[in-house]
């Protein structure tokens, strides 16, 4: 997997991202870069009143995450491998569910300055999992703000992503269906998982029956 040098971790909340990204960059050696999403002071107040801090709330993750990404822009010689669990496009997508259209206007502004200064990854990991799954793992884990997320924003989010994936042409995406494969957490599923990126090599790929059927 040489090849890879930025390996994205992506998909709805629920699915798996962070778990994965840790083992896999523990597996490979690499730099591990995370969302911090507890260090934006308006995300609680967001899931209380949504159409109060949607706006505030967007606009800290947009930065944040540009200061995180941004050092991958320029690679020095011994740069290592690095595995996140996002991409910098995910807060676009964020953006247009949690935004009014005034909102996205201006929001689209402010992406479209600094959306070039990013560096794509070399490869997304897209894991997808059934809504009720997706919502039974966010109340186990029990993570008091998330408690509040419904099943229609769930869809939503995975319907913009599989919107997104249809047409992204980026980087190479291996889609992923987590329901009955947990290569985060399965020392099986995991190894399954390594050799299919280590032998991929083409532009769409996945493991278990697609979410979407475009994607195949």
């Amino acid at each position: 997997m040489s090849r890879f040098r930025h390996i994205a971790i992506e998909g709805a909340i629920g699915a798996g991202k962070t778990t994965l990204a840790r083992r896999l960059a523990a597996h490979l050696g690499a730099e591990l870069l995370l969302e911090q999403a507890d260090e934006n002071p308006y995300l609680d107040r967001y899931y209380q009143d949504p159409a109060g801090y949607a706006f505030q709330t967007q606009v800290f993750f947009l930065f944040q995450r540009l200061r995180q990404v941004t050092a991958l822009a320029q690679p020095g010689i011994f740069t290592p491998v690095v595995v996140s669990d996002f991409m910098f496009e995910k807060d676009a997508l964020f953006a247009r569910l949690t935004l009014g259209d005034e909102e996205f206007r201006l929001y689209r502004q402010m992406y479209a300055e600094v959306e070039p200064r990013v560096p794509q990854p070399d490869l997304v990991v897209w894991l997808q999992a059934p809504v009720a799954t997706l919502m039974e793992r966010i109340r186990r884990r029990g993570i008091l703000m998330e408690q509040r997320i419904d099943e229609v924003y769930l869809q939503r989010l995975m319907d913009a992503y599989a919107a997104r994936f249809e047409t992204y042409d980026r980087a190479p995406v291996l889609a992923v269906q987590t329901e009955h494969f947990h290569p985060g957490g399965v020392d099986a599923d995991f190894a399954v998982l390594v050799d299919k990126l280590a032998t991929m090599t083409g532009p769409r790929d996945f493991l278990g029956p697609p979410a979407s059927p475009r994607l195949t």
